[in-house]
């Protein structure tokens, strides 16, 4: 697999279901393989992104809360 530059969305202050709309748009331009990193401020993006991957097939590599901050790493599959 190359190596991919990751792609980083910032969707804080944008409220549901906005932060996955914007990460599945990203997605769709990417290359599989490349990864995604997605931070949010929508406490309902954590179940959002969890349900996302299992349906998707895309890989959620990571997910944390620092601060209010949502963060996740996707890979596209």
């Amino acid at each position: 697999m190359a190596d991919f530059e990751l792609v980083e969305l910032d969707a804080t202050g944008l409220a549901c279901p906005m932060p996955l709309l914007k990460a599945k748009r990203a997605l769709n331009a990417m290359q599989v393989g490349q990864r995604l990193r997605v931070m949010s401020t929508d406490q309902g993006s954590v179940r959002d992104f969890r349900v996302f991957a299992e349906q998707s097939g895309h890989l959620l590599l990571h997910s944390e809360e620092e601060q209010g901050v949502y963060t996740y790493l996707l890979q596209k599959s």
